[in-house]
This record gives C-alpha cells, structure tokens and sequence, in this order.
C-alpha cells in the first residue's frame, strides 16, 4: 500500500460561481490537506481524504470573504473545515475516472461525483514520485446549508446555486 501527501504549493482547489447570472466569480481555499492510498498502480482501489480550512476562502475581495464566512454561508466559525471522503473510483479510460464521495460542509453530508483526469506520474529532480490529476465536480451550494440569496429588482439571482469545483492536485509519495 503507497500512501500519498497532497503538494500543497502545487495543488489549486477552486470554485466557481456565477454573480447575478452573467459574471463568474472564482474563489480559492489557501489551506487544505489531503491523503491518498492505493495498492494498485492504477489508482482503481485509492482511498482518498481531503480537507479545507473554510476560513481560508478568498476571492480576492475582502467584504465578500467576509461574508462567505459568515452564518449565511460557511460559518467558519462554528465550522472550521470541510470534509471528502472517497466512496469509490470508476477508470473510464488511461486518464480519466470518475471519484465518488462524501463531502461535508458545514454539518451536511452529500455524495459527490468528480469527473478526474490522471496527468501522469513522474520523478522529481530531488528523486520523490509525485502524480498528477485535474478534478470537476459540481454541487448544489443550498444542499451544504449555504443558503445565502437575494434578488435583483428585476427579480434575477444574486448568487446561483450552482458551483463548480476545478481542482489542480499533485500527489507526492510518501517514502
């Protein structure tokens, strides 16, 4: 059993969500940790855990991090980190699975499909085995309990309930 670190310095978890239906607005959460361990040298039996820091949100704006943080979404307070557990890895082809979990924001649990593909996996210049993968995914934000909304006075959406999650992760194995 291989057991694998997330390289955080060269790893992106991000999201996407659209702002009165007509901009998208990209967010990022700076602190997160994750572990993988697989047998197989295709990854088909990996077991995978992540975590983010919900106080780690940015958006480049600090009002709206703000909010994000507050009660109406992720409550950071009461809820300091967000959860995925792996439930099962479908391989589609050479590079592309589809990774199924459980994912817990704030205190609501729901599965998740993540359409993934494998970048590779090569050897660094300092001798370490590190692999690749592209993740996406999205979620019903409301689902979570971040149940934040308003209107326009055309009666159009502030925040869509819809969100994208794009993940860029390399894997180091461990020694």
């Amino acid at each position: 059993m291989a057991t694998y670190k997330i390289d955080a310095a060269h790893s992106d978890i991000t999201f996407k969500v659209k702002h009165l239906m007509i901009t998208t607005v990209t967010g990022t959460f700076t602190a997160f940790d994750a572990t993988m361990e697989s047998a197989s040298a295709d990854f088909t039996d990996a077991k995978i855990t992540f975590e983010a820091e919900t106080g780690s949100i940015s958006t480049n704006n600090a009002q709206r991090d703000g909010h994000l943080k507050s009660d109406d979404f992720f409550n950071a307070a009461a809820f300091p980190k967000m959860h995925f557990v792996s439930t099962g890895i479908t391989k589609k082809s050479d590079s592309d699975y589809v990774i199924v979990g459980n994912l817990t924001i704030r205190d609501k649990t729901h599965a998740v499909s993540l359409q993934t593909q494998y970048a590779g996996t090569v050897t660094d210049p300092y001798g370490q085995t590190k692999v690749g993968f592209e993740l996406e995914g999205k979620i019903n934000r409301k689902d979570f309990g971040l149940m934040w909304s308003a209107t326009t006075e055309a009666g159009g959406v502030v925040v869509s309930d819809e969100v994208r999650l794009l993940m860029n992760i390399q894997m180091i194995k461990a020694a």
